[in-house]
């Protein structure tokens, strides 16, 4: 009898490690796998407000509220985890556009990325161009 409950308890232990390794922490690593029916989720805004208004903002185009949060977040998710060279696309109810950063280069202990952002709106088609460092807290600054 004593050995049928120690063989339960050995078989509960296994069957309880065996599902501990198939869980799932909350939130998708950097750069790895999304669940099929997980959301994409947003950057927060405290890293948006942190870019400055991005190079987006020194544009000179008129983009609604909407829309500007749309390219400020493109900007920092190519900043931040795209590779050198890849688009990352957004549109809004207004406007559209692409942002595609360079490979980052170290400026001291900073990695930093030139990056470029095309954008349409109103009909028109306008490039700039501009560079950010990352800053220890995760968050990206325009270099001016």
């Amino acid at each position: 009898m004593r050995s049928q409950g120690l063989q339960n308890i050995l078989t509960l232990a296994v069957v309880t490690g065996l599902l501990a390794g198939c869980s799932t922490s909350s939130g998708a690593d950097k750069g790895g796998s999304r669940g099929l029916l997980s959301p994409r989720p947003s950057a927060s805004a405290s890293y948006i407000s942190a870019l400055q208004g991005g190079i987006v903002g020194r544009a000179g185009v008129e983009l609604s509220s909407s829309d500007r949060s749309r390219a400020l977040e493109a900007e920092y998710r190519a900043l931040e985890a795209a590779a050198g060279g890849q688009t990352i696309p957004w549109k809004g109810d207004d406007a559209s556009g692409q942002v595609i950063a360079n490979a980052p280069y170290q400026v001291g202990r900073q990695n930093c990325r030139q990056y470029r952002h095309t954008l349409t709106a109103g009909g028109r088609e306008m490039t700039a161009r501009g560079a950010a460092c990352r800053n220890s807290d995760g968050t990206w600054t325009p270099l001016t």
